[in-house]
């Protein structure tokens, strides 16, 4: 069951996988209208969450914490 985007924080790292895509990424900053700026843990790209489902979410959608 994935977790909501209440729950996350600052520091830390998740995956979400979303139309058959998976990004895996580190919290950067908390910004307003329950949003946050990413930083992929690949490619060191930055980009915000709501760019990740800008389409929707698909039956797949399952957003966790990476376990170290």
């Amino acid at each position: 069951m994935p977790i909501s985007t209440d729950v996350l924080r600052v520091g830390r790292k998740y995956y979400l996988t979303n139309h058959r895509e998976r990004f895996e990424f580190m919290v950067i900053e908390a910004l307003n209208d329950n949003d946050f700026l990413l930083k992929d843990l690949s490619s060191l790209e930055e980009y915000k969450l709501n760019e990740l489902i800008q389409f929707g979410k698909g039956n797949d959608y399952d957003l966790e914490e990476l376990q170290a």
